[in-house]
This record gives C-alpha cells, sequence and structure tokens, in this order.
C-alpha cells in the first residue's frame, strides 16, 4: 500500500494535563500531548475500532510551554461505565451513588468522599497534530472513504464527544487543516523529555480497547520523546523505537 499523506488538526485549548504514569497522587504534565491524548482527539472526531484505527506521526508544539499550579477537589469514586449507568436507567440494577461529601462514620471507610490534590497543568496551549489511518487488514479498500469522512466531519466541527487534554474537563477545540499553506512556523523548543508514554492500550490488533475480549486490560507503551525546534516526531508502533509492555491476561498476570 503506498504511503498516505497525514491529516493534519489544529488543536488548542486554554488548560491541559498529559499526567506522567509514575506520578501515583499528585498529577505533573509531560510539557507536550502524549501521542496517546493526540490519538483520542481524533477518535473523538473519527473512528471505526474494527475497520482501522489511527496512528499519530508528528506533533508540532506552537506556544511556550508554561504550566500552571492547581489544587482541586477530587472524587475518590471512579465513574461508572456507560453500561453501568444504561443498566440503572433500565431498571437492571439499582443505582449506586457517588459521594462527594460524607464521613468515615456514613460511610464505614476513607475510599470515598472527596480529597485534595495538587496538578502541575499546562496552560495556553496549541498543537499542529499529524495523523495517518492505519487500516487492519481486509480494509484497505475503505482507506479513501475514512479519510474523507474525516475530512468532512473535522471540517464541519463534528465530534462523537468533546475532544479534551489529558482530562476531561480540559476541553479541545480543533481544526482541520487543509492546506500546507495554512501551517505556522512551531515554536522554537528543543527539550530532551526522555522515556514518554506512548499509550496505555496494545494498539497490534483491532477492537475497541474496552471490549469484553481484553477486558478493558492496559498494555502500557513507552518511547524516547525529543522535542527538536518545536516538532516532536513520533515513530510507529510497530517500531523498536516502541517499548511495549506485556499485556495482561484475564486472571491479571502477564500473558
Amino acid at each position: 500500500m503506498a504511503e498516505q499523506q497525514d491529516l493534519i488538526l489544529k488543536v488548542w485549548g486554554e488548560f491541559a494535563c498529559f499526567t506522567r504514569p509514575e506520578l501515583k497522587v499528585e498529577r505533573f504534565s509531560y510539557p507536550v500531548i502524549t501521542p496517546s491524548a493526540a490519538r483520542a482527539i481524533f477518535d473523538a472526531i473519527y473512528c471505526k475500532p474494527q475497520e482501522f484505527r489511527w496512528q499519530v506521526t508528528r506533533v508540532d508544539v506552537l506556544k511556550p510551554v508554561r504550566y500552571i499550579a492547581l489544587r482541586r477537589n477530587e472524587v475518590k469514586d471512579k465513574a461508572p461505565s456507560p453500561q453501568t449507568i444504561l443498566e440503572w436507567a433500565e431498571g437492571k440494577k439499582e443505582p449506586t451513588p457517588v459521594w462527594a461529601d460524607a464521613t468515615r462514620e456514613l460511610l464505614g471507610s476513607d475510599e470515598k468522599g472527596r480529597t485534595q490534590r495538587q496538578t502541575m497543568a499546562l496552560k495556553d496551549v496549541s498543537y499542529y497534530i499529524y495523523a495517518c489511518i492505519h487500516p487492519w487488514p481486509g480494509f484497505e479498500h475503505g482507506l479513501l472513504a475514512f479519510r474523507e469522512q474525516f475530512r468532512r466531519r473535522a471540517s464541519q466541527g463534528k465530534c462523537f464527544y468533546q475532544p479534551y487534554l489529558g482530562c476531561r474537563e480540559f476541553s479541545a477545540f480543533f481544526e482541520l487543516i487543509d492546506s500546507p499553506n495554512q501551517l505556522e512556523p512551531p515554536c522554537h523548543i528543543d527539550l530532551d523529555i526522555g522515556l514518554m508514554l506512548y499509550d496505555v492500550f496494545d494498539l497490534s490488533q483491532p477492537g475497541k480497547p474496552l471490549d469484553t475480549e481484553h477486558k478493558g486490560l492496559p498494555c502500557v507503551s513507552l518511547f524516547r520523546a525529543r522535542i527538536e525546534k518545536g516538532v516532536l516526531h513520533v515513530p510507529p508502533y510497530e517500531s523498536e523505537a516502541v517499548l511495549k509492555g506485556r499485556r495482561p491476561n484475564h486472571a491479571g498476570t502477564a500473558g
């Protein structure tokens, strides 16, 4: 299959936080968007997980890296899945409240309620994100149609859900770049980031990351990231430059 031309989005937002996975409690953002977060923005606009996946190839940093310290009250409970919410609505399960304020005496545990956490987020970010479509075997014939459908949706501002910049409360805004003449030069930044999160799911096989077959189990991958003259080059997922973990099996052990 001939090499295809990248599709380009301009993405920007007031705040962003691409959390370093080694920091468990306090959030501290990478200085630039991760390939995982960039892929999720393309997925929000158009995706068919059984037919293709997005491969991010490059990120241009358009504004200087600026951090801002935020302290937020965060609920300790995890939000229920869409399937759980649907079962609540249909009366198949009894709704379970998500506690924001309650005493230990009432709940019998410190695992619920809310807590204050510090976040070192990015302020006023703007990127060009380059990505191409990676069709799964048997769907190569649909490449042109996939590209055109994405272009139509992105040019009209359509998306399945509001894209976000690392955290759902940090909304991302986007614009399709139709011509290289529209491109602005990236910000002159040289920065050796070191090991950076590439993705948290196995991108070597088709399907939704949280489908019943994969059981939502993570498969973390990393790569050595460096911004040169404002450009972050992202290697293909299949390349040796991407350090891949072993995906756990359903019993919770490596497999």
